[in-house]
């Protein structure tokens, strides 16, 4: 694509990638209002928006694996394709660029120049030293970042890395407990230059793809960004803690935990919080939104390994990774399912208070509170 090319598209029967036609993508739209909170009938209006006039997009990347971007690239509904030649205009993407050195740069800014973009930053950006452990073209990313956001309409941080840091902010034994670069999300780097553009974020390690596509859906119909929590997070998306949908809740809730990775519990599906589990802690819809339609599986507690919290600033590359969550928030299960019986028969009450406070009734409503576990808690309870 070159830049300047004519963003307005066909709304036509099929879309130019070829493989969707305007009533699939209708019913995609649908199903992503819903998602969002929206009446099913604003699909229509979500569609039209999003085929009336391509959304100029610069994606800027800074200390990062490009996992949000592979992971983006395997989405289906809509896939990448459709997604980058008819419902946005990808600008700039060092890691899609079709050019590349002086080409690259010089298409970078004339899409600055030509304004009326959205900034996608993904990965975090170094402020130690001045930003130079993070450089393209001869400057820093940091200062790339500034001046492309400065004149763009939002920006969007796809990534743990690109909202608070992640995993290059993780700190060091070595460098007193702090992080070798300086690593932050993209809106601390915009505070530090200076620039105020609005920011929302999309945390997740990688995120799920479909979180990032309905928040742009929603800035191209509506011309605003969706409402967001107090970490500038969507809140459709990041409202609910995993706890509350986890398909292991209710084995948490009557006690019934895995010990140790592949013991007998843990082959039988029981809660993963004794193992370092974060879902307690943790708001994301991991547990209620599969990962580019695999499957239930495809998420770790899915497949038997833990949460570790990436959407989360102080949990995710912060706590260790096998230390019990913090339940700071108690909530009751979205449903509540039932679980026949434990290891021997029955949960037992100890085993369902989980060695915490008991919140609220505990036999009408199954909620617990979790600090400590095992024996030890029982006999405190």
């Amino acid at each position: 694509m070159k830049c300047g090319e004519c963003r307005e598209v066909d709304v036509g029967t099929t879309s130019r990638a070829g493989n969707l036609s305007r009533r699939d993508f209708i019913k995609i739209c649908s199903a992503a209002a819903v998602y969002m909170g929206l009446p099913a009938a604003m699909g229509a209006k979500i569609a039209q928006a999003a085929t009336a006039r391509r959304l100029p997009v610069i994606w800027v990347s800074g200390q990062e694996c490009t996992g949000c971007t592979e992971s983006l690239l395997r989405t289906d509904h809509p896939d990448f394709a459709h997604l980058i030649l008819d419902l946005i205009s990808l600008e700039y993407s060092e890691t899609l660029n079709a050019g590349a050195g002086e080409q690259a740069e010089a298409a970078l800014q004339a899409s600055v120049k030509a304004g009326g973009y959205v900034m996608v930053a993904e990965g975090s950006f170094p402020l130690k030293d001045g930003g130079i452990y993070c450089k393209v073209g001869g400057r820093t990313i940091v200062d790339i970042a500034a001046e492309v956001a400065s004149s763009a309409a939002a920006v969007i941080g796809i990534g743990s890395c690109a909202s608070w840091g992640g995993m290059p902010s993780a700190t060091a034994v070595d460098m007193g407990g702090k992080s070798p670069t300086g690593a932050v999300g993209i809106a601390e780097a915009l505070e530090s230059k200076g620039v105020k553009t609005p920011v929302v974020n999309i945390p997740g390690c990688p995120p799920n793809g479909y979180n990032f596509l309905s928040t742009v859906l929603y800035f191209v119909t509506f011309g605003k960004l969706p409402e967001v929590d107090d970490k500038a997070r969507p809140k459709f998306a990041y409202g609910r803690l995993i706890h509350e949908n986890c398909e292991r809740r209710p084995h948490f809730d009557a006690g019934r935990f895995a010990e140790q990775f592949g013991d007998d519990g843990h082959r039988q599906g029981y809660c993963l919080y004794k193992l370092g589990c974060k879902g307690p802690e943790t708001f994301n819809n991991c547990s209620t939104l599969t990962y580019n339609d695999v499957g239930a599986s495809a998420w770790p507690v899915g497949m038997g390994a833990p949460c570790f919290g990436c959407s989360e600033a102080d949990v995710g590359f912060t706590a260790p990774l096998h230390s019990p969550a913090r339940p700071i928030y108690v909530t009751p299960p979205a449903l509540f399912t039932g679980v026949d019986g434990g290891p021997k028969g029955k949960a037992t009450t100890g085993g369902a208070l989980v060695g915490g406070a008991v919140i609220g009734a505990v036999v009408g409503a199954g909620i617990v509170t979790a600090k400590k576990t095992g024996k030890k808690a029982e006999e405190e309870s």
